[in-house]
């Protein structure tokens, strides 16, 4: 698996005292690769937020390694970790986690800020992501005026804007109506079939099995399935 950009090896995850742990992962092993979206699966408490959470360095785990870029990343310092994260990998929550006081273009301006690029060129490069994700016309706008599909551009913008070789995405499309959801699964979908990025979906909506290369299914903090979704097997549109 060290040869992959993006790879867990026997790793487990705990949470609670010794008399109630409840294990979140169990001995997970698994690699993931550019070429195409990755849909992690599974009912709520299967460990698919967990399993995130590790491949995001922002949860070490109690035992095995992770790989990030070739690096086993597991037992690295928080400084280390923090840098290898903002290098290389972009994040898209459900909740957007944009700042309500700032416009588009500052949320996706201030990613950049914190990687230690100056501020006019980090303006220039975050209207660029903008552009990209089709909020040219909207970058001065706070987070309040905007729908919430539009949000998720922004988070998408700003998960994009440092050019991570990693997207990982948390229930991207939970909290959004059906044509908001199906824009924002069909735009990283594509970012996933024609960039060279490793792109990781967690999410419980079918939406997603529409252009998905990839499914992982888990269940009890364990990987039960993992395997190529065939065209019969995806959802026409009716």
């Amino acid at each position: 698996m060290r040869d992959f950009g993006l790879s867990v090896e026997n790793v487990s995850v705990g949470f609670g005292a010794v008399s109630g742990r409840v294990q979140a992962l169990d001995n997970v092993s698994i690699r993931f690769e550019t070429g195409g979206l990755n849909l992690v699966t599974g009912h709520s408490g299967s460990g698919k937020t967990t399993l995130l959470s590790i491949l995001g360095c922002l949860l070490k785990p109690d035992c095995g390694a992770v790989f990030l870029m070739g690096e086993n990343v597991a037992r690295l310092s928080e400084n280390r970790l923090g840098k290898l994260r903002r290098r290389h990998i972009g994040y898209v929550f459900q909740a957007f986690r944009l700042f309500h006081a700032l416009s588009a273009l500052e949320n996706v301006t201030l990613a950049l800020r914190l990687s230690g690029v100056d501020n006019r060129q980090g303006k220039q490069t975050a209207k660029e992501a903008l552009a990209r994700v089709g909020l040219e016309n909207k970058s001065r706008l706070l987070p309040n005026e905007l729908s919430g599909g539009e949000k998720q551009r922004v988070a998408i913008a700003r998960a994009l804007v440092g050019n991570p070789a990693v997207i990982l995405a948390d229930e991207p499309t939970a909290s959004l109506d059906s044509g908001a959801g199906e824009q924002i699964a069909q735009m990283l979908c594509e970012l996933a079939a024609t960039e060279e990025r490793i792109v990781v979906v967690v999410s419980h909506d079918a939406r997603w099995l529409a252009c998905s290369r990839r499914i992982v299914t888990m269940k009890d903090g364990r990987v039960i399935d993992e395997r190529a979704i065939s065209a019969a097997e995806k959802p026409r549109d009716s």
